[in-house]
């Protein structure tokens, strides 16, 4: 069955040596564009190797030079095999078989699954006719001219307010249980007016976190606003990159109090340190605060959900996963860092109607016996994809950072000719040098 069926495919590709032929580069173009769908699921687990395991929030200060070396390095050794593997074909078929670039470019067109995780929503355009324009521009007044400057005084009035509140109980009152209650409930005011800011509207769904011994809480990450709206529900710790600027006095003054954990990503002994920090917080009986962890280490866009790092996932503790949903019908709460700073994203909230979002709280799971940390973070992954209608992708969310550089592609043309030098060496034609 096999024999005819393979005939019946060369007399359709044409019969004798010249449907064997095209039968032959099918299958290896077959095989070619498995390898390079294989080079981004690579690059993401050797990338989760060599980085962080933890997961962050947000996007600063990422090592984007790392990233970009890494993938450089696994794109050279695919480059190379490829080359091996087509050692045995005919010289001038290979070079002048266009499908490997062409199905690179088929590729990106229509199966772009990587980058569409980190794309902003594109705005519905409704002010298109005469009668529809003059509302949209009342909107447009009484948004930026009336509510901003409203929303901008009343955060920056109670904001500086809660924060010497608790700064003067920081220094004032002594360690006690009625010290920590106390400043959760004034952690929790500040994320309620940061979330008020908004004109946020915000529906959580199961029981509300408590505070346990061998326990950690883990959630998709769409924006660094994830924390306030979920620390005004439960004050949570996180971890998270050290911040310059305003962001960072807030760290320093205001969340080192509660039990927040930061590291640097450029430094690996850091995050041993940071990890083994995570492991006694989990297993200490007096933590404050619950810890909370964005396993993906990035932004995601709200509609897909990218690779959860293991990290969180390795502390033989319970895992309580949390399940974020923004609706767009007034914004994309999606902070895209490459393209928007962190302060004119909170402009963009605050300029909008409001911020709508659902929040699930779902059951504590613990690692099944037999079961691998991957395998458990993939489990919590997918129970939180399902809930918040997220879309699962293999890629590693610190890939967005790769940028492909003028040294690749010509480290790339040098392989091709070292390749076809050797060739031409082997079959006697090469010119010889003097």
């Amino acid at each position: 069955i096999g024999e005819a069926s393979e005939a019946s495919s060369e007399e359709r590709a044409g019969g004798g040596a010249e449907g064997r032929q095209v039968i032959r580069m099918t299958k290896k173009a077959k095989k070619n564009k498995g390898h390079r769908t294989s080079v981004m699921r690579t690059s993401s687990r050797r990338l989760s190797d060599s980085a962080d395991n933890l997961g962050v929030g947000g996007d600063f200060n990422v090592n984007a030079s790392q990233v970009t070396r890494e993938l450089e390095r696994e794109l050279r050794r695919e480059e190379k095999e490829r080359l091996r593997e087509e050692a045995s074909t005919g010289l001038l078929r290979e070079m002048l078989d266009i499908s490997s670039t062409l199905e690179d470019g088929v590729a990106a067109i229509v199966d772009d699954s990587f980058t569409k995780c980190f794309n902003k929503a594109t705005p519905t355009v409704w002010n298109f006719n005469f009668y529809l324009f003059p509302l949209w521009l009342a909107g447009l007044v009484v948004r930026y001219v009336v509510l901003f400057p409203i929303r901008l005084a009343f955060l920056l009035s109670t904001f500086f307010t809660f924060n010497v509140v608790f700064f003067l109980s920081r220094l004032l009152l002594p360690k006690s249980a009625f010290k920590t209650r106390f400043e959760k409930l004034i952690v929790r005011c500040i994320c309620i007016c940061w979330v008020a800011s908004w004109t946020a509207v915000i529906t959580c769904h199961g029981p509300r976190p408590v505070a346990s011994k061998g326990r950690v809480w883990v959630s998709n990450h769409t924006s660094m606003i994830d924390w306030l709206v979920l620390s005004q529900v439960t004050p949570f710790a996180t971890v998270m990159q050290k911040h310059p600027g305003w962001l960072g006095l807030v760290q320093t003054y205001i969340m080192d109090g509660f039990g927040c954990v930061y590291f640097n990503r450029k430094d690996a002994k850091d995050r041993e340190k940071v990890a083994q920090t995570i492991k006694e917080r989990v297993n200490n009986s007096h933590g404050k605060f619950p810890l909370l962890i964005f396993p993906e280490g990035t932004c995601v866009n709200n509609r897909y959900t990218t690779m959860f790092k293991k990290g969180a996932f390795e502390l033989d503790c319970a895992v309580c996963p949390v399940a974020v949903k923004y609706n767009k019908i007034f914004v994309d709460a999606f902070w895209s860092s490459r393209t928007q700073s962190f302060t004119m994203h909170l402009f963009e909230l605050m300029t909008s109607w409001a911020v709508v979002a659902d929040v699930y709280f779902l059951e504590p799971q613990y690692k099944r016996e037999g079961e691998t940390s991957i395998e458990f973070a993939s489990r919590v992954q997918q129970m939180i994809a399902k809930k918040a209608q997220l879309k699962i992708v293999p890629w590693n969310g610190m890939l967005k950072y790769f940028k492909p550089s003028p040294k690749l592609c010509e480290q790339k043309r040098e392989i091709f000719g070292t390749a076809i030098k050797a060739r031409l060496q082997a079959e006697g034609t090469a010119p010889k040098e003097d």
